[in-house]
């Protein structure tokens, strides 16, 4: 994932301090109470890493079947494939068997939607590719997490009414969250509150991005009370400042459970993937302990050496 990186030499000048919560965020979690047991998904935006074999992957694994491993591994996965053509209803099922067969963990697939509709066809007069869309990806059945709308860069304000007009037409039993990236959504002072607000009225969640070069994405706004967070770290060499990152990102949602958060998707991306099961296992690692999640450890045939962590969060 490119979206964000900059060079290594500049890592150490990025401020990674979580703003303040948004003014959305306040409203959308106002009167709300602690759930007793609230939902956690975690994963990766790939199954296909040649790299992970010997990792968490058996030795010799096929390709065609890292899906039915990385399954054992995650409960979740942020569904890039299908954001490249629009995928027939026979691969999603395949797809929907090879987790059926082999996690036992609640695993949820969380669509992209295809480039079709979002960059090709810009949302509009994208009835037919969106109508071919929802139907195959149907098929996931309970498998089906939410789908998630990645807007382009040039994907600005002035298509405001465009968005909100496609987002009214999509079925409304159907989770969706919304990722913009033009800089003018979150800079416009009369444009961000109307957007957030228009995600809230039509109860769609949006995305938050914790990418190094685009610090304006971690907007910490909540329009629903679910968050989607894609946090993009930057690698084995800065693994201690992706880790503390984490630990950041440990301690806001604690204080969003305890004011009636009910429910984490949380994907990790890095620009090099080969060591993200090690970032992902982390997190894992600190859900569990400092927020109550259960998620399962990931389980390492070979484990490369992980920087220890020293004290303790709170």
């Amino acid at each position: 994932m490119d979206f964000g990186k900059v060079a290594d030499s500049q890592i150490k000048d990025v401020d990674f301090t979580l703003p303040q919560d948004g003014k959305q965020t306040l409203k959308t979690l106002a009167g709300l109470k602690p759930v007793g047991h609230p939902a956690f998904y975690i994963g990766c935006a790939k199954w296909g890493r040649k790299e992970w074999v010997n990792m968490i992957y058996p030795p010799k694994t096929k390709e065609a079947d890292f899906l039915d491993e990385y399954v054992k591994h995650f409960n979740s996965i942020e569904l890039n494939a299908v954001f490249y053509s629009i995928p027939n209803a026979e691969l999603i099922r395949k797809w929907k068997v090879k987790a059926e067969e082999n996690s036992d963990n609640g695993f949820v697939f969380c669509p992209k939607f295809s480039r079709t509709i979002s960059h090709i066809k810009r949302l509009k007069d994208a009835e037919v590719p969106t109508d071919l869309y929802l139907s195959s990806i149907s098929e996931f059945g309970k498998f089906l997490g939410p789908c998630f709308l990645q807007l382009g860069d040039n994907f600005g304000p002035k298509n405001f009414d465009v968005l909100e007009n496609y987002l009214k037409h999509l079925p409304v039993d159907l989770e969706v969250f919304v990722e913009v990236r033009h800089e003018d959504w979150f800079a416009d002072d009369a444009v961000r509150p109307h957007f957030f607000e228009m995600l809230a009225r039509l109860k769609k969640g949006v995305v938050i991005t914790d990418a190094s070069g685009r610090r304006d994405c971690v907007h910490m706004e909540l329009t629903i009370p679910e968050i989607f967070i894609r946090f993009v770290g930057n690698g084995q060499a800065h693994q201690a400042s992706d880790f503390a990152r984490i630990d950041e990102w440990v301690s806001r949602i604690k204080i969003w459970l305890d004011k009636g958060l009910h429910k984490v998707y949380f994907f990790l991306h890095q620009h090099d993937e080969k060591d993200t099961p090690i970032l992902a296992n982390y997190t894992i690692q600190q859900f569990n302990k400092h927020l109550g999640a259960k998620v399962p450890e990931i389980d390492f045939i070979n484990k490369p050496e992980e920087i220890t962590k020293q004290g303790e969060l709170f």
